[in-house]
């Protein structure tokens, strides 16, 4: 049983840019496909694909590297974990590194980016950091 999905599936892209992976496997569920699709939006990877329907289902994550093969991804942190949950008004959200980074949250109108967000004026948890 895992306790943490989401912070499995950051850390499966992390190790996948440390090893120079290609693609990596990330097991279904929609809110992961969600926050997926957030950065393939944003350019953070470079696509994201279902490999199938039904239960043992994958998602293909192709991961985004620079001409010179340096990982576009160089920090990617968990924020809200369940032991502690970080929720933040749309007043409060601040861009991440002056705007070259990213947060996805957890609104009432579903998965956003920080910028997003802040248009909506809408808050809620974050989930994640991404620079």
């Amino acid at each position: 049983m895992m306790t943490d999905p989401i912070s499995d599936m950051l850390t499966r892209i992390r190790n996948g840019i440390h090893a120079r992976k290609e693609v990596v496997e990330v097991p279904y569920s929609k809110i992961k496909l969600s926050v997926l699709k957030i950065l393939e939006e944003e350019g953070y990877v470079r696509s994201v694909n279902l490999v199938s329907q039904g239960p043992g289902s994958k998602i293909l994550v192709t991961l985004r590297y620079t001409p010179g093969k340096e990982p576009v991804i160089s920090n990617l942190d968990r924020v809200s974990k369940p032991g502690r949950r970080i929720y933040m008004g749309y007043r409060d959200v601040k861009p991440v590194l002056n705007g070259l980074g990213l947060l996805v949250l957890s609104t009432s109108k579903g998965l956003m980016s920080d910028k997003k967000a802040k248009e909506a004026k809408v808050g809620g948890e974050i989930l994640c950091s991404v620079w």
